[in-house]
């Protein structure tokens, strides 16, 4: 099994024999408007040419639709009859963008024998949670390959905790860029709440991604890498992989 990251939420991931582009966004760069007001988006551009990107993709998953998960650029490129996996109220949207072979996921689905669950977390707290709308993550389980368990856009919360016990993942793939939008807290985990997941899952190893891409994130990856060595949190255990890096499990 191994993760891929390309930008974002944007990854890669060969799992069983497949593979999955997640969460694809890619646009180029400043194609996008702000978020907090500072820079358009995306801040830096894809790795490689989306051609690249999209060799040997078997399926795709889309955790929810923001702009910055889902964007207009994604629509000519991707391949229209492959598997698109979504949470069940975004199949609608999928369908009027053409994509011919969309897969709700309720709570779970098993497609060429990968068990694939869908989890439930929070974009946030308070009066911006509602704004956000609902969001996604994914547990990946077949025979022969580590539980890999994608977080999505969500803060730590008891919907995290709850999964982390249940399937008690290998793999915990977090957004960890601290992303705010002004006047509220943050929308996705930071650092703190990266750590509380570490700590939550005992032996997991946690990939931190969605980072250093988007100007409503605050938490770059030095200052991650710094304060998980603060707190005792081995590169072993938090993986922080640049834009177009591999990890291979």
């Amino acid at each position: 099994m191994k993760i891929q990251l390309i930008r974002n939420a944007t990854m890669k991931i060969t799992y069983a024999g497949r593979t999955f582009l997640t969460d694809p966004m890619l646009a180029a760069k400043d194609a996008l408007v702000p978020f907090a007001g500072i820079a358009r988006n995306p801040t830096i551009d894809l790795p490689f040419p989306i051609e690249e990107i999209l060799k040997g993709i078997d399926g795709i998953m889309v955790s929810h639709v923001h702009q910055d998960h889902f964007d207009r650029a994604v629509n000519p490129a991707l391949p229209k009859e492959m598997p698109m996996f979504c949470q069940p109220g975004d199949k609608d949207r999928m369908a009027e963008e053409g994509f011919q072979n969309v897969i709700p996921i309720e709570y779970s689905h098993t497609w060429e024998g990968i068990t694939i669950t869908r989890t439930t977390g929070k974009h946030g707290r308070g009066e911006i949670l509602e704004r956000m709308g609902s969001v996604s993550g994914f547990v990946f389980q077949a025979h022969g390959e580590p539980t890999v368990y994608w977080v999505g856009d969500s803060i730590f919360c008891k919907e995290v905790e709850d999964t982390i016990k249940m399937f008690t993942p290998a793999v915990i793939i977090t957004h960890s860029g601290g992303a705010t939008i002004p006047d509220f807290e943050s929308i996705i985990m930071d650092a703190e709440q990266t750590f509380t997941t570490v700590k939550a899952s005992k032996a997991a190893v946690v990939v931190a991604i969605h980072m250093e891409s988007l100007d409503h994130c605050t938490v770059t990856r030095e200052a991650l890498r710094q304060m998980a060595d603060k707190e005792a949190i081995s590169p072993s255990r938090l993986m922080i992989p640049k834009d177009g890096e591999t990890v291979v499990f």
